[in-house]
């Protein structure tokens, strides 16, 4: 059986959702650097996007909605990729900043956004795991 005969086309549709929201934070300063393509190169394959939809995604992301998992967790592992992507600049700029918070809101992290942004940039540069980002930031909810 196929992967997208296993997963159903919803399935596909928020992966690509996910990678366009990934891509909208790396063209943010309207050019993707080789770091951040090798990091969407690693995503897309994670994510099951082929190389089709990848450049059309390159192409038109911003039609793309930010659709957010409804498991607390997966929308952390979203965070955990946005957040990572925004670092890779090494700038960390406003614009990035704001970016970010408006995909933090966008994946149902409403209350005390600016917070989350802040905690998971610190988090991610100090290049912590999937695993550790996510108790980390289980505890900012408590």
């Amino acid at each position: 059986m196929s992967y997208s005969k296993l997963f159903g086309s919803g399935f596909t549709e928020r992966n690509k959702d996910h990678f366009a929201a990934i891509v909208h934070v790396a063209m943010d300063d309207g050019i993707i650097s080789a770091e951040e393509r090798a990091f969407l190169d690693r995503v897309a394959t994670n994510l099951h996007i082929n190389e089709k939809d990848y450049e059309q995604i390159l192409i038109d992301y911003k039609s793309h909605p930010i659709n957010p998992p409804v498991e607390y967790d997966k929308r952390l592992e979203r965070l955990y990729d946005l957040a990572r992507m925004v670092n890779l600049d090494h700038i960390n700029g406003e614009s990035e900043i704001t970016l970010l918070r408006k995909m933090c809101l966008g994946l149902g992290f409403s209350s005390n956004h600016r917070a989350i942004v802040e905690k998971s940039l610190e988090l991610v540069e100090n290049d912590v795991d999937l695993e550790t980002f996510v108790a980390e930031m289980k505890k900012m909810k408590k």
